[in-house]
């Protein structure tokens, strides 16, 4: 291909360890690299998928760091260049691309979590913008974000999915306090943040006044398909200033999700402990082993099926729904065995307990997987109404103002 001809002679003449990470990022977003298939003005270079698929694989072959994971660049950065203005675009996009700017999602409510559009955080016309009140919970990255991907609520006298709007908010302000939140495995991931007050200045809505809900959709259908994207690992031998920035912004970013192996259930795990604790015979245990693999095996098809149709252009659509349940799936599976395997000796933890306390872990991560991102009812409801076009089950809350509804 053409492009990659161009990828590599632009690697070889602009290539330097020695560069900071920073100045690296720089160079592949204003070459267009970073995300090849992006419109030429934003950090892209408007290539069809299939070909920016190529490209991002080649600057992993070629050990150089990539553009920054997470909230700003999976979810943020796409969102807006679907519903931003440019003025939006134009002060965000590249400090995103470039890790100068992180990002947090602020959806979820106490009161609003598998019925979103329930969400009581209110954002009324002030002085320069908008005053946003409210409290969100769940949002993994809060103490250290620069903006909240933000859903408020801007006219309670419409419906429950008509009066929201999404925004962009400064999270090192006085009206934002965030604070963590300690989870039943020992570990403290994500955060419960308060808002009193809290200024989003005017131009930062992303899309029109009201149309927060269904800029939330693709939001979360992007989460829902990407949640398990992680950035290339450093290769062997890799040296040099950018590496040594980016190495050590990898262990950071990973710190708040360094249980997400043990949430999905560790299957990869299960054979050889069956094998080490003398149990690989059992008839019983090994029917469970091969439901376990027998939801393994599709799930992964499934997933490259998917994979190829984001590289053919498809939009994220009904379809991750389908991948989120089977990750449920195959983790409630793997924590089962799990549990059979070690007996009760796999509710210890701590020295001399089975693999160190990660069989201990497991059992009490898993259900996360079932509750984040969306609850397994919920995706089945998703399948349903769009993928089965079954009815739509009743709602009392359809054309009734927000105001009005019991809450």
């Amino acid at each position: 291909m053409n492009e990659l001809a161009e990828l590599r002679q632009w690697l070889s003449d602009h290539w330097d360890p020695e560069l900071s990470l920073l100045q690296w990022r720089g160079r592949l977003a204003d070459a267009g690299w970073a995300f090849p298939a992006w419109p030429e003005q934003w950090c892209g270079r408007s290539l069809p998928p299939a070909a920016a698929a190529l490209a991002a694989r080649e600057l992993t072959a070629a050990g150089v760091p990539g553009p920054p994971d997470g909230v700003g660049t999976v979810l943020a950065a796409p969102v807006l260049l679907d519903f931003g203005s440019d003025d939006l675009k134009r002060r965000l996009i590249r400090p995103t691309v470039t890790g100068e700017v992180t990002w947090c999602q602020l959806f979820s409510e106490p009161g609003a979590g598998s019925d979103l559009a329930s969400l009581a955080a209110r954002a009324e016309p002030g002085a320069g913008g908008w005053l946003v009140t409210g409290q969100k919970v769940w949002s993994t990255g809060a103490a250290t974000a620069d903006y909240g991907l933000l859903l408020a609520r801007t006219d309670p006298e419409l419906p429950k999915h008509e009066g929201i709007t999404c925004f962009v908010l400064p999270m090192r302000q006085p009206g934002v306090v965030v604070r963590p939140l300690r989870q039943m495995n020992g570990h403290s991931s994500f955060n419960e943040v308060f808002l009193d007050g809290a200024v989003v200045p005017a131009g930062n809505e992303i899309g029109a006044v009201g149309v927060g809900w269904r800029v939330a959709r693709t939001v979360l259908a992007h989460e829902r398909r990407l949640q398990a994207q992680r950035p290339a690992a450093a290769p062997a031998g890799a040296a040099g200033r950018a590496w040594r920035e980016a190495v050590a912004e990898r262990i950071s970013a990973a710190e708040p999700h360094k249980w997400y192996p043990q949430r999905a259930g560790r299957p990869d795990l299960v054979i050889e402990l069956a094998k080490a604790a003398g149990k690989a015979g059992d008839p019983v245990l090994r029917q469970e082993i091969a439901k376990l693999i027998t939801l393994v095996w599709p799930a992964r098809w499934m997933t490259e099926r998917f994979r190829d149709g984001r590289t053919a252009g498809q939009n994220p659509g009904p379809e991750g729904s389908l991948a989120k349940l089977a990750s449920s799936r195959i983790a409630q599976q793997s924590a089962r065995v799990h549990a059979m395997i070690a007996g009760a000796s796999g509710m210890l933890a701590g020295p001399g307990s089975p693999l160190g306390g990660v069989i201990a872990e497991i059992i009490v991560s898993v259900p996360a997987i079932s509750i984040a991102g969306g609850t397994d009812e919920i995706q089945r409801t998703i399948v349903a109404d769009r993928i089965l076009g079954l009815p739509r089950e009743p709602d009392a809350s359809v054309g009734v103002p927000f105001r009005q509804l019991a809450r």
